[in-house]
């Protein structure tokens, strides 16, 4: 078994062994050997061109790889989410570039364009070339025709055009193939770029010129280089915290402001098992703390622009608020089942969409409302209309904090009196109390007031268990919860405050296998087991500074951050025996928090 994998017997690369694309629209992985195995288009949470992540043989793939056993290299270049692949044969030496392109004004006028670009570096190499997409998570085979030039894939509301100076020729009706041999200063370009099916039919296109096609390329290392230069510098751990910083951006939809939670769909949380699930959606929570995380480091903008589409997405009112929403703000996420999928690794069933964006998870509120007060403190105070819809908030938590909820975990159970959730309806009027109290607004400050009283009064008799001195998962229960851990992050309780001490304490004896922590081990209402969730650790690690434990702390941070595949990418799980990557790839709360617990260790305690 792969160190970062699963059996090598299952067909299936290991999660840890692809590298991550994006363009702040969509996203690829890309595995060590050169092969795209996912890229959905034009919009991440749209349907897979390539999908052989989750069916070897029907989902599709566009390799460059080379003929003869190669061993290979790979690297980010600095402060991009371009990929540089070196690939070393008997007979000499290449480089792969791999890049989702990007351009000035891309947000509203995108390439939507996967470039691979290879370069002779040394004696010559016989590569091979596979083009083989397939629309709609491997339900249609493209009918491919030659226009203008250029190579068109089309079916049903798909449709790619395949240019570049690679001499690509037909492989039955579906597929399209060459074998060249690239020698030492000599440079082929492949491009794979979306277009609309009724653009494309009828019409030919222009091949762009192989000159355009390496401007592109530098342009999309010169803006990856701009964003990531407008980073503050922190010292610890910095290139990998740039690297996740890349990462959170990518994710980031450029058109609407929502922030992906993960890549993919239905990598498994245990190999084989049932637990897969759809992350390609906007959840308020981990945007929110995706932002807190970019804020950190300088990056504010991006904080506007999720608070617009959180208040667009929800009508402007809290009666419409939702837990999470398509990447446009589509509201309706049918949970469906592709039964047809083998599954990565045969974990089944593969899903689309996702059925907990109907859940109730209280804790939205304060995640906005935090947002709102930490954006005013940055000089961006809410206006009259804003206001009107924060106030609305407000009155959600205070009117819902005493009726159970799915809390932060979506358990699937039965609804739970989560003391995480209580306590972010405690944020919810706190900040609501301190935004009325500095911009002068009107609100019912009394009545919040005595909310905020209330929900602290239930949370230290319910939600604290005064024997063992700990704050627990839920009132009356004695389960501990990894989510404790951030209790102190939003100022509910101080960060060396003896009860949170006693309590980070209790989740490393109750919580933490082999050094990494689980988020819980309490019935959760669905079948299988999981394996540690890395974000949980990196919670430790910020806790366990903050308090003024160093030592513990660089242990548990350093611990957290060995999950990292070689290219510094996340997974939400990791096996803590084997330290193979589970779960989706690459997930954006896994970033967010090693960003979060960097921070604090570079922080005098």
């Amino acid at each position: 078994m792969s160190a970062r994998g699963t059996p090598a017997a299952s067909g299936y690369r290991p999660i840890g062994d692809y590298a991550f694309l994006g363009d702040c629209h969509t996203g690829a992985l890309v595995s060590s050997d050169g092969s795209v195995d996912w890229l959905c288009l034009p919009r991440l949470d749209d349907g897979s061109y390539f999908g052989r992540l989750l069916d070897r043989d029907r989902g599709g793939w566009c390799a460059v790889t080379p003929v003869d056993p190669a061993v290979s290299s790979r690297r980010y270049l600095d402060g991009t989410l371009v990929l540089q692949t070196e690939m070393t044969t008997p007979g000499g030496r290449v480089r792969v570039t791999d890049c989702l392109t990007m351009r000035p004004g891309g947000a509203r006028r995108p390439y939507r364009q996967l470039l691979r670009v290879v370069d002779g570096l040394q004696g010559a190499v016989d590569l091979r070339f596979q083009v083989v997409p397939r629309f709609d998570y491997g339900q249609v085979r493209p009918w491919i025709r030659r226009t203008g030039g250029a190579w068109q894939a089309l079916g049903g509301d798909d449709g790619l055009v395949i240019e570049g100076d690679v001499p690509l020729v037909p492989s039955g009706l579906h597929d399209l193939v060459a074998e060249v041999p690239v020698r030492a200063g000599q440079r082929v370009r492949l491009s794979l770029r979306h277009v609309r099916p009724e653009v494309l039919d009828g019409s030919g296109t222009r091949p762009p010129a192989p000159a355009e096609l390496d401007r592109r390329l530098e342009q999309t290392v010169a803006w990856w280089r701009g964003w990531s230069a407008r980073a503050g510098r922190l010292g610890h751990d910095q290139a990998a915290v740039d690297r996740s910083a890349t990462v959170l951006k990518a994710l980031t939809q450029a058109t609407t402001g929502a922030i992906a939670a993960a890549a993919t769909t239905s990598l498994p949380e245990t190999p084989g098992g049932s637990r897969n699930w759809d992350y390609r959606a906007s959840w308020v929570r981990d945007s929110v703390f995706a932002l807190r995380s970019l804020a950190e480091l300088g990056y504010t903008a991006e904080a506007d622009g999720f608070r617009r589409f959180a208040q667009r997405s929800a009508a402007g009112s809290a009666h419409e608020l939702q837990i999470m929403y398509g990447l446009g703000g589509e509201r309706r996420l049918a949970e469906l089942t592709l039964d047809d999928l083998e599954g990565y690794g045969g974990a089944r069933p593969v899903r689309i969409g996702n059925a907990a964006a109907r859940q109730h998870q209280h804790d939205v509120y304060g995640e906005l409302l935090d947002l709102a007060w930490s954006w005013h403190r940055q000089g961006h105070s809410p206006d009259a209309d804003d206001w009107r819809f924060l106030v609305e908030l407000v009155n959600a938590a205070a009117e819902r904090w005493t009726t159970p909820d799915r809390g932060i975990w979506e358990l699937r159970g039965r609804p739970r009196h989560l003391v995480h959730s209580k306590v972010m309806c405690w944020v919810a009027l706190d900040r609501g109390l301190r935004l009325a109290a500095e911009l002068g607004f009107a609100a019912p400050v009394a009545r919040w007031t005595a909310t905020r009283a209330a929900i602290l009064a239930a949370v230290e008799r319910h939600g604290y268990d005064a024997r063992r001195g700990v704050f627990t998962q839920e009132f009356d229960r004695p389960e501990l919860d990894a989510a404790l851990l951030l209790l102190p992050s939003v100022g509910f309780v101080a960060w060396d405050d003896q009860r949170m001490l006693r309590t980070v304490d209790a989740i490393r004896r109750e919580l933490e296998v082999d050094g990494l922590l689980l988020r819980y081990r309490a019935p959760d209402g669905l079948e299988g087991a999981e394996g540690a969730f890395v974000a949980c650790t990196f919670w430790l690690a910020e806790c366990l500074a903050r308090q003024g434990r160093g030592a513990e702390a660089h242990a548990a941070f350093a611990r957290a951050s060995a999950t990292a595949n070689d290219l510094g990418l996340f997974a939400e799980e990791v096996d803590p025996a084997s330290g193979a990557l589970l779960g989706n790839f690459p997930q954006a709360l896994t970033h967010l928090s090693h960003i979060a617990a960097a921070v604090a260790l570079e922080e005098p305690s």
